[in-house]
Formats: structure tokens, C-alpha cells, sequence
């Protein structure tokens, strides 16, 4: 019978603790870099091996292989997307009810006249349970999913974060590179101005002294050369960095610095700023600042304390059931005080909301601002500048060697050519890494907004030819 009884308790208990699972949202990845596989953890007792495709790169790589290889290995995202797999289980926890407890009693021996030794003794087993009332459980896993969901927009962030962080380095290395090969040849340039000067010189036309001069001027590109040198493999360390390389096995890197299309509008750039997870978070923010009101005041209502079993009356050889019940009474603490914290920390987040768009939507003007300047240098630089100067030092140099400028002329010439194209790589890089930042912010490849923006022109150019004819 106690058996029975005992079994009847248990799925009662099961049942009054059954409850739908809670769905969380699902935190689908902004376009930037959707292409690409990033790392998500699995199970804990099962060791993560870096596939074979994203082993340390060797040779020449592209843009997208250093991409693809930092969304996988980089230890930061790996952190965070543990991070995710704990709040489930966080979530989890949170759904399972309170263990019920069991309990043997034994009253009524040892003592006296009656009750000696065991002949009157009272055996009570109990099997008792706490009732959470006002849907606690559900409540607290909504939480517990809520906050899983944030977890999933951290790792959002982080995971454009790395993919800007890895463009960036990358092109700092590309840009390295560039500056590299310019040096090399300002230092040609620079041995074959010495060598026209030496044979001036040996020729009586011109003083020793400008041999001297084309001398320093040469040793001095030979040492900004190893300088640029010793940076470029600097930044290639740096880039190996974000998928946690030690020391770069890759020998360069492969891209068009030189490649630049017009900047969109800032009103198109600001239309997409909802979809930048540092924003797009705080609507489930929110939800889950009003989920904890919901449990806090669902704390307000006392959970009974139930209790059930057997008891035998030796004395008597009977037996009797036992049933208890006990329920806190909340005449001082009816959870007021976390109910209105609850409601507190609510009003906050949805100004910390407003700020978070306040800073984004600051940072986008800024990305914006650089953005269109460096456009704007990259286009008069290479229009006009460039090949005005150009154009000065082969006049200037070929008048020097009919003699007719001196060749302070032809190295200050010299020196404003160079001088201009490493201006130029500069302002590409900043282009790019503008750009880089931008995309960043509003989640987007500006490649979509372009291709937007040319089918939408050509749409209407259409349309107007259509009205003509």
C-alpha cells in the first residue's frame, strides 16, 4: 500500500510541475560576413578540432581566407560562444521544480511503563514537495531564455567585431606592402639618380659635393626602406593574431587597395543602423527587464509546503495516513522591495537604449565623415595631384641633365612624388578602413547598398525612357 501511495504522490507531482518550454528568438546573423563559418561550441565533453581547412595559412592569402580563418580560431569569439552554451544550461536549470523531500520518523520507544522498548512505537514515512505557485518556474526560464538570446546578440557583436578588427589588419598589411614596394623604388630611382650624378661628377661637369649629396640622399631611402621593412612584418604578426597565430607562416598578402567606389548617402547608412546587434539587443533587453517584473511579483504569492504519507501505530497495529500542508504568511515581506528594483532597473534599460543609439548613430557620422573626405583626397590625389607631380620630376630631371637645374631641384622633385603616393596609399587606406568601420556599424556590406542604389537608378532610368517613348 505505501508503495502505491508513494507512486500516486510522484506523478502528481510531475504533473503539477509540467510546463511548456519557452522558445527564445532566434538570433540570425546580420549580412556582414554571413557568408563565412564561425565557431560555435558544441559539447563540452567533446573536444573542438580545428578542421583541416583552417590550419595555419602558408604563401599568399586573400582577404576572405584571413576572414574565414579568424571567425573560426579567433580565442575571443571561441569564449563567447561558450558563453551562449552556458545560458542554456542556465536555462535549463531554471525549468527543473524543487526535489521533493522524503522523511522517517520514529516516535514513541526507549522510554517508560508504555512505551518501552519498541512495542509502542509511531513509524511515519513523508514525502513532502514545494508548490511554487503564480507560473514561477515558466517565468524564470522566459528570464533564463531572454538572457540566452542576449548572450547571442554578444555574440553578434563580437563576432563583427573580430571580422572588422581582421579587415582592418589586413589592410594594414596590404597597405605595408604597398608602401614596401614604393620604397624600393625610390631606392632604384635614387641609385640611378647617384649614378648620373657620379658621372657628372667624374666628368668635371657638376662638384663633388653634389655626389655627396646624392649619396645621403640614397643611404637615407635605404634606411626608411629596412624601416618599412620591420613594420610590414610588425603588421603581419598583428593580422595572424586575430586567429590566433603565433608567429605568421603566410608570406604576403593578396588584395586591390586601389579599388574605391562613391560613398552612399548618410541617410541610407543611418536607415540601417537597426541592424547593428549593439542596438538590435535592447528590444530583448527590455522584454527581459519586464520578465523579471512578471517573476518578482509572481515571488509575492507564498508557495504552500505540502506534505503526505503513512504512519503504523505499533501499539494498536494500525496504520493511518498523514497529510500536512504549511503556507508562509507575507505580512512583511511581499517581495515589494525586488518588485520595485525590478521596475527600476526597466526604466533604465530603456534609457541605456537610447543612449546606445545615441553613440551609434554619433559613431556613424564620424565613420561617415572620414569616409567621404578620404574618398574625396583618394579621387584629387589621383586626378590631379599625382600626376602634376609626376609630370614635374621627369621636366626637372631631364632639364638637369642638360644642365639646366641645379640637383637640389631634382631631389625635392623626387622627394614631392614619393612624398604624394604614399599620401595616396595612406588615404586608401583610410578609405578602406573607413568603410571597414561603417559596414561595422550598420551590419552591411556597403556592396549591398551600392548594387541597391544602381538598380534602383537604373529602375528608373527605365522608366523614364519608357515615358518618352
Amino acid at each position: 500500500m505505501y508503495v502505491r501511495i508513494l507512486g500516486i504522490f510522484c506523478l502528481l507531482t510531475i504533473i503539477s510541475f509540467s510546463s511548456f518550454a519557452e522558445e527564445g528568438v532566434n538570433i540570425k546573423p546580420r549580412a556582414l560576413g554571413k557568408d563565412f563559418k564561425s565557431f560555435h561550441s558544441e559539447n563540452e565533453d567533446k573536444e573542438f578540432t580545428t578542421p583541416q581547412d583552417y590550419d595555419e595559412p602558408t604563401g599568399v592569402i586573400t582577404l576572405s581566407q584571413a576572414l574565414a580563418l579568424s571567425l573560426i580560431r579567433n580565442p575571443q569569439l571561441r569564449a563567447f560562444s561558450w558563453e551562449v552554451r552556458a545560458r542554456e544550461a542556465q536555462t535549463l536549470q531554471a525549468g527543473l521544480p524543487p526535489n521533493p523531500e522524503i522523511s522517517f520518523e520514529l516516535e514513541d520507544f526507549g522510554g517508560t511503563g508504555s512505551v518501552e522498548g519498541f512495542d509502542g512505537t509511531e513509524t511515519t514515512i513523508l514525502l513532502s514537495q514545494l508548490i511554487p505557485l503564480g507560473g514561477k518556474l515558466s517565468k524564470k526560464k522566459k528570464i533564463e531564455n531572454l538572457n540566452t538570446d542576449l548572450a547571442e546578440w554578444d555574440y553578434e557583436t563580437v563576432r563583427l567585431n573580430v571580422l572588422t578588427k581582421t579587415a582592418l589588419y589586413f589592410l594594414n598589411v596590404l597597405a605595408s606592402q604597398e608602401r614596401y614596394t614604393l620604397e624600393l623604388e625610390l631606392v632604384d630611382l635614387a641609385e640611378r639618380v647617384h649614378t648620373t650624378v657620379s658621372e657628372r661628377a667624374q666628368a668635371g661637369e657638376i662638384s663633388p659635393i653634389q655626389e655627396k649629396m646624392s649619396q645621403v640622399a640614397l643611404s637615407s631611402t635605404k634606411i626608411k626602406l629596412e624601416r618599412i621593412r620591420r613594420e610590414l612584418e610588425a603588421s603581419k604578426r598583428i593580422l595572424a593574431s586575430t586567429w590566433n597565430g603565433l608567429e605568421p607562416q603566410y608570406e604576403a598578402v593578396i588584395g586591390n587597395l586601389y579599388s574605391i567606389s562613391p560613398v552612399p548617402s548618410f541617410e541610407d547608412l543611418q536607415a540601417l543602423l537597426l541592424k547593428n546587434p549593439e542596438i538590435a539587443r535592447w528590444s530583448t533587453e527590455i522584454e527581459q527587464r519586464e520578465a523579471t517584473i512578471k517573476f518578482e511579483q509572481a515571488n509575492a504569492i507564498p508557495d504552500p509546503f505540502v506534505s503526505g504519507g503513512y504512519r503504523h501505530i505499533s501499539e494498536r497495529n494500525d496504520n493511518a495516513f498523514v497529510v500536512g500542508l504549511s503556507i508562509p504568511i507575507p505580512i512583511l515581506n511581499r517581495n515589494q522591495g525586488a518588485i520595485s528594483e525590478a521596475r527600476r532597473r526597466l526604466k533604465k534599460a530603456v534609457e541605456e537604449q537610447q543612449n546606445a543609439e545615441a553613440v551609434v548613430n554619433t559613431a556613424l557620422a564620424g565613420a561617415f565623415e572620414t569616409l567621404s573626405a578620404s574618398y574625396e583626397e583618394v579621387m584629387l590625389l589621383e586626378d590631379i595631384v599625382l600626376p602634376e607631380a609626376e609630370s614635374a620630376y621627369e621636366l626637372i630631371f631631364e632639364g638637369y641633365r642638360e644642365g639646366e637645374f641645379p640637383l637640389l631641384n631634382v631631389l625635392v622633385a623626387q622627394k614631392a612624388v614619393f612624398d604624394t603616393k604614399l599620401q595616396y596609399i595612406d588615404a586608401l587606406l583610410s578609405y578602406h578602413s573607413s568603410r571597414a568601420n561603417v559596414e561595422r556599424l550598420i551590419g552591411t556590406p556597403l556592396v549591398d547598398i551600392e548594387n541597391y542604389s544602381n538598380n534602383k537608378s537604373a529602375l528608373r532610368s527605365s522608366d523614364k525612357t519608357g515615358e518618352t517613348k
